[in-house]
């Protein structure tokens, strides 16, 4: 039924776009003077775009972007920030003339119509006088080439020419253009041009790789945060387009409409505008004769992950616009598929096989997807901008009233309920096969997430039950100033900043419910026009169940179902359903963690005593930080099996010099130092600098390139490896801890994925163009001889062979400690003798998807918090958790082998996302702390580093790091 209605209203909106189309008078006039003669990508490099084995690399892209910029009047040129690696990123504003002489204005505009709270006879005034604003950008996968080179044909066909189209978006359409991996585009370009392939030997974003494309919630690294600025704080489009690589097999092109599940958060406008505007992309395809462009369950794409660069672009009521085509800058071919060649609605005409495709074309079907979009945004540039005030206005509102919205197994979970009472509901619940129970608020609170709404009537008791006042949607979240680590709820709070949200600062004490809070608590109320995002990153995700049939095995989704980031980051919080206000005071800036203090007595009023030391809290991420500061100047730190602060308190001993790094720590890190008279006499373990080994592979794994991006900013020092590296040995002699997170193990058995095995979804925009199509290197071109890899590259190739593991073997007889993360454990615990079994097994055999699937979600563990290894922890902990290996250990297993540190408690571990037999995790083991030799081997199973998000686990492998300098802290070691 709902897809029957949604297909109805995309049905009549569409029809009423085309006859609108079809009564259009000729193109008036423009505004936009005419082209002017501009430099030829041809006159500029004796190419053109798309010609076969070329390819422009960032740093000729930019200096003909500020040729063009002096040639014509169209383009400016505005520096958006610097890259990971320095280098600068640009912007391109097309628009016309007269447009760029009251650019400012029309910006205010765009964010003014974006916040929602204008009355409608002023939006409607705005939205006459304002430009569309549409975002076009291309080369986030640095190896899907053709985002990137579209970029430079379409900048230049927009300066040079001179057909009333063009002339007609010039002056209704402000374009912002950029190349939105820069790093990537220089090194995959210059790799292609020396070598004649794409395997290039480092990650194209410097930390995030292919992954840079799901840090845009999270904006860890610098280009996320230069697009987040211009995205959603300083220009808001109302459209925006992602180019990726490569399209489906048998076609030429993904394009929306997107297939389902769409996230229950966002505005229905925000999915419904993505359809109108793929209908427009596929009626101008079709009447430029290009056919093999596919939709829907053409391809896995949805609209359901938040943090992709389109994807958080929904949750802020833009138009997000994602296309997938084939290219290469060496020619390819498209194979025949029987499947691909019947029309139907995701793929309205089929394309023949074709021997050879050569890029070109493919940067021709780029610039009718751009011409689509833009020329929709002039035809309806009104529209478009109403219809976001619309959106925002909405959101406003409903942030402001009782509102309640409607998720699949919450609503089956009320369901069931009711009909244990006796009651029976004549209500079906669509994608709610099973009966999940979702968690709520930051470790203690309830509620789900979801897009629905209040309304009047309704006799069936279902509706009357979800629409329980306890079930409403927040006003708004409180962040409790004096939680053990405030700190790190700062660090979420600049994620929302960064994504555009207004975030209040408590001046003063206040009371909100009968609970009293601290002065400078953090307060983010949801009436906001993008209170979507403010939902997605407070509530759980609840996906539906995606089963093709009865019994059949579930769709893996396109990337993470569940995803909370004030979850993982373990923030903790109190969800506020009723309208509350206080001493609030809107942040201007970045919200910054209160200096913490020496609490000196040599400061006080009759104890004039200098300190013996300080103690500080292990509850707090940046103590680490502070303690890598505190060893690189020398100080003597010591960790306390049990302290004044708890287990796992910190002390550092009083020197001449420790004033002055204890300052600086508390100032800038916000840590707290407690001083003590006398030195502590229980159980302690004095900590030196770590000598930490970081393994990775040629090419690059994302995992590790998270690891380097999290070790830099909490200043752990660290040397990355290889396996040539390890084949050496005498690894003992070199280091005290070697991570391997999701790689730098031969097969091996242990404790399996279960069903879910390599089944987490997409997890990526396409294959890329690096990959088989370029076997052979550029097909046999005459005249070209590849340049050899160089050596500082070349001795990174090889793998982790028996021969490495013997190494690694010793090293830990030696003493050496191990950290293995993720899907890696299971090999580390065969190859090491980690005594433990694959937990997710019935009858003798793994078990199949049918039963069990976890993809990319987050699941409460029980915690051992009396274990160093999990010091600093709650009893119960949210881990973001994909298909990962689950542990049982072995029968007979002693304490004094292995520890397990962490577990599955409960039969419904399930937090956000979705786990379909989730029951199977029950009294599953995820981190242990094992010993062997002289040294000791940790397993976390979950993703403690996941895309450097997971805050809240990242003390898991701090603890683990420095375990491994202090080999006496052992859980029972006479503790």
């Amino acid at each position: 039924m709902i897809t029957t209605r949604r297909t109805l209203l995309l049905a009549v909106a569409l029809a009423t776009v085309v006859a609108s189309l079809q009564a259009q008078t000729p193109a008036r006039p423009a505004a936009a003077a005419a082209a002017p003669k501009v430099t030829s990508p041809m006159q500029e490099w004796g190419h053109s775009v798309g010609d076969d084995y070329f390819l422009a690399n960032y740093q000729q892209l930019m200096a003909y972007w500020k040729k063009l910029a002096t040639e014509s009047p169209r383009i400016k040129l505005q520096e958006i920030g610097k890259t990971s690696e320095g280098r600068p990123m640009l912007m391109a504003i097309i628009t016309s003339p007269a447009n760029h002489k009251n650019l400012q204005r029309y910006q205010v505009i765009s964010t003014r119509l974006a916040a929602g709270r204008l009355t409608d006879t002023e939006a409607r005034a705005a939205a006459a006088e304002g430009k569309a604003v549409v975002w076009i950008d291309g080369g986030l996968h640095a190896n899907e080439t053709l985002g990137a080179q579209q970029l430079l044909e379409h900048v230049y066909q927009m300066a040079s020419m001179d057909d009333p189209e063009t002339r007609r978006i010039l002056d209704d359409v402000i374009q912002l253009v950029v190349l939105v991996n820069p790093d990537g585009m220089d090194l995959v370009s210059d790799w292609y041009m020396k070598h004649g392939n794409m395997n290039i030997p480092v990650l194209y974003s410097k930390y995030a790789g292919h992954d840079d494309n799901r840090d845009f919630y999270m904006s860890a690294i610098s280009e996320s945060a230069n697009i987040n600025k211009i995205m959603y704080r300083d220009w808001v489009p109302q459209i925006m387009y992602n180019h990726h690589q490569t399209g489906p097999a048998g076609t030429v092109m993904f394009a929306p409409p997107f297939r389902d599940p769409f996230n229950y958060n966002f505005h229905p406008y925000a999915v419904a505008g993505i359809d109108v505007v793929g209908s427009m992309m596929a009626e101008r395809f079709i009447m430029e004769g290009k056919p093999g462009v596919t939709s829907r369950r053409g391809a896995p794409y949805s609209t359901w992950f938040n943090g992709g660069i389109r994807t958080t672009a929904h949750f802020h009521n833009i138009i997000g616009i994602l296309t997938e085509t084939i290219g290469n800058p060496t020619p390819i071919s498209i194979p025949f598929l029987a499947s691909k060649q019947l029309g139907d609605s995701n793929l309205w005409w089929p394309i023949g096989p074709q021997t050879t495709w050569h890029m070109r074309q493919s940067i021709d079907y780029s610039m009718t997807a751009n011409r689509a979009i833009l020329d929709y945004a002039s035809r309806y540039r009104e529209r478009v901008l109403y219809n976001m005030h619309v959106m925002g206005r909405d959101e406003v509102k409903w942030g402001s009233e009782d509102h309640w919205t409607y998720t699949p197994h919450k609503m089956a979970a009320i369901q069931a309920d009711l009909i244990a009472k006796g009651v029976t509901p004549g209500t079906a619940i669509p994608g709610a096969a099973s009966t999940l129970t979702l968690g709520g608020g930051g470790r203690g609170g309830g509620g789900g997430g979801g897009r629905g709404g209040a309304g009047g009537g309704g006799a069936d008791p279902l509706y009357t039950a979800i629409n329980a006042k306890e079930l409403r949607d927040p006003r708004g979240y409180v962040l409790p100033a004096d939680q053990p680590d405030f700190a790190t709820a700062v660090k979420f709070v600049n994620t929302l900043i960064k994504t555009g949200i207004t975030i209040h600062r408590a001046t003063a004490s206040f009371t909100v419910n009968g609970k009293s809070y601290p002065a400078n608590s953090l307060v983010v109320k949801t009436a906001q026009g993008f209170r979507p995002h403010i939902l997605d990153m407070f509530e759980p995700q609840d996906h539906p169940d995606d089963i093709p049939y009865p019994g059949g095995p579930p769709t893996p989704p396109y990337d993470s179902t569940g995803y909370t980031l004030a979850y993982t980051m373990g923030v903790k919080f109190d969800r506020i359903l009723d309208g509350f206000d206080g001493p609030f005071v809107a942040l201007t800036d970045f919200a910054k963690v209160p200096a913490g203090s020496l609490g000196d007595p040599a400061t006080s009023p009759g104890l004039p005593q200098t300190p013996a030391g300080y103690y500080f809290s292990h509850q707090v991420n940046d103590s680490f930080t502070a303690i890598n500061r505190l060893l690189a100047a020398n100080e003597d730190v010591s960790w306390l099996f049990n302290g004044p602060m708890g287990y796992g308190t910190f002390y550092v001993a009083a020197k001449p010099t420790t004033r002055a790094v204890l300052q600086k720590a508390a100032t800038d890190l916000g840590v707290r130092f407690q001083p003590t008279m006398t030195a502590p006499t229980g159980f302690a373990s004095k900590l030196r600098k770590p000598r930490i080994a970081l393994f990775d592979t040629y090419g690059g794994g994302m995992p590790s390139g998270w690891t380097r991006l999290i070790f830099e900013n909490f200043e752990f020092p660290f040397e990355v490896v290889y396996p040539g590296d390890l084949d050496k040995g005498g690894l003992r002699a070199k280091y005290d801890v070697i991570v391997f997170n999701g790689a730098g193990a031969p097969a091996g058995g242990g404790g399996g994925r279960g069903g879910g095995a390599g089944a987490g979804g997409g997890r990526g925009d396409g294959a890329g163009d690096g990959g088989a199509e370029e076997v052979g290197g550029r097909g046999g071109r005459a005249g070209f001889t590849p340049q050899p890899v160089p050596e500082e590259f070349a001795r990174r190739q090889g793998n982790v062979t028996a021969e490495t593991m013997a190494k690694i073997k010793e090293f830990v007889a030696e003493g050496g400690t191990v950290l293995a993360i993720g899907n890696v454990t299971s090999s580390f615990a065969a190859q090491l003798g980690v005594p433990v079994t694959n937990h997710l097994v019935e009858g003798g055999s793994a078990l199949p998807r049918e039963k069990y699937f976890a993809p990319g979600c987050v699941l409460e563990l029980a915690v051992d918090n009396k274990n160093p290894l999990a010091h600093g922890l709650d009893s119960k902990i949210d881990v973001f958790f994909d298909s990962d290996p689950v542990f049982a250990m072995k029968a007979g297993t002693s304490a004094v082998d292995a520890r397990a540190v962490a577990w599955f408690a409960s039969a419904k571990p399930l937090r956000s996302g979705w786990a379909w037999g989730q029951q199977y995790l029950d009294k599953g083991i995820e981190i242990i702390d094992s010993s062997s030799g002289k040294g000791r081997v940790f397993l976390f199973a979950p993703e403690i580093l996941f895309r450097a998000q997971p805050h809240g686990t990242f003390k898991l492998f701090f603890n683990g790091i420095y375990l491994s300098v202090a080999p006496d802290m052992k859980a029972g070691a006479g503790q």
